[in-house]
C-alpha cells in the first residue's frame, strides 16, 4: 500500500491509474477505523480496480467546544488494517496541506436546507465543513465512486446533494450501518463511553426500532416522535432529537410519503451518538 501526505504525490499516483483506465474508489475517513470503515473498504475493493482511503481529522467540521483535539487518532494501526485489506493508497494530508491559507479564509461549500436541520441545528457549521472537505477530496482523487456509511444518514444526503448540484462526475454509494452484537452502531467516538454508559448506549437503536414499529402500525408522526424522545430520556440518554423524516430529502413527511427514516441523536457522557432506521410504510 502506498502512503502519501502531499497533494502533488497523490495526484501523480491517481492520474497514472486513470491513464491506465483503472476504475478508482475513494473511502474518506477520519481514522480510528472500526468494522464499519473496513466494510466500506471491502466493498470498494469489489467495485474498483484501485482503492484510495483518506484519513484526515478535519478541523473545519468541529465546533469550537467540540472534540477536535481529543478525537482518537490511531494512524499506524489503521494503516496496518488497510494494507491487510488490500487498499492501494492511503492519503494522510496535514491541516496545512488541506487549508494552506488557514481555515478562516478558505473557500467553503454549503448545501442549504439539508445542512441546517437535525444534526446541523445542534452543530452549526458542521456540514459546511463536511461538504468542503469531501468536495476537496473528490476533486483531488477524482474517483469513479466514493463510499460512505448510512449511519451518518444526513451526511450522506448532504454529500449526494452537493455532488448533484456541483455536477461532480462521481457515484456516491451508501452502505448499511455496521453494528455491535447488541445493536449499537459502530462509531469512532464509542471509545468515549465508560462501561456503564456502554451498557445504556444500545437503547438508542432500540428506541428507533420501536418508533419504526409504531409508524408501521399507523401511529401519528407526532406521537411516535414524542414517545421515542421520552424513551431515550427514560433510558438514561440525553436526547437532542428523535425525528421522522422523508428518506429522500429529510423533509417533514406528508400523508402520501411512504419511504421514511427515523433519526436520533443523544448524548451519553462524553459521547454524542447518532443513528437512524428506515421505514417503508407499503411493505
Amino acid at each position: 500500500m502506498i502512503r502519501v501526505a502531499d497533494i502533488p504525490d497523490l495526484r501523480r499516483q491517481v492520474s497514472g491509474w486513470r491513464a491506465q483506465g483503472l476504475r478508482t474508489a475513494l473511502v474518506p475517513t477520519m481514522g480510528n477505523l472500526h468494522a464499519g470503515h473496513l466494510a466500506l473498504v471491502r466493498s470498494a475493493r469489489e467495485l474498483a480496480g484501485r482503492v484510495v482511503v483518506s484519513i484526515f481529522v478535519n478541523p473545519l467540521q468541529f465546533g469550537p467546544s467540540e472534540d477536535f483535539a481529543a478525537y482518537p487518532r490511531t494512524l499506524e494501526r489503521d494503516a496496518e488494517q488497510l494494507a491487510a485489506l488490500g487498499a492501494d493508497l492511503l492519503f494522510v494530508p496535514t491541516v496545512d496541506g488541506m487549508y494552506p491559507r488557514g481555515q478562516a479564509d478558505h473557500t467553503r461549500v454549503e448545501v442549504p436546507g439539508l445542512s441546517d436541520i437535525l444534526c446541523g441545528a445542534s452543530r452549526p457549521g458542521h456540514f459546511v465543513g463536511v461538504a468542503t472537505v469531501v468536495c476537496k477530496l473528490l476533486n483531488l482523487v477524482q474517483p469513479d465512486l466514493a463510499l460512505f456509511g448510512e449511519k451518518d444518514f444526513q451526511q450522506l444526503l448532504v454529500i449526494r446533494r452537493m455532488v448533484e448540484d456541483l455536477c461532480l462526475p462521481v457515484a456516491i454509494h451508501g452502505l448499511p450501518t455496521v453494528r455491535e452484537a447488541d445493536g449499537l452502531a459502530m462509531s469512532s467516538r464509542n471509545v468515549y463511553l465508560q462501561p456503564a454508559e456502554r451498557a445504556l448506549a444500545p437503547g438508542l437503536y432500540r428506541a428507533l426500532l420501536r418508533a419504526a414499529e409504531r409508524l408501521s402500525g399507523g401511529a401519528a408522526v407526532v406521537e411516535v416522535e414524542a414517545q421515542g424522545y421520552a424513551e431515550l430520556a427514560a433510558g438514561g440518554l440525553e436526547p437532542e432529537y428523535l425525528s421522522v423524516r422523508r428518506a429522500c430529502d429529510l423533509g417533514p413527511p406528508g400523508a402520501e410519503d411512504l419511504d421514511l427514516v427515523v433519526l436520533a441523536a443523544a448524548r451519553l457522557g462524553r459521547a454524542r451518538l447518532i443513528d437512524n432506521c428506515r421505514v417503508r410504510l407499503d411493505d
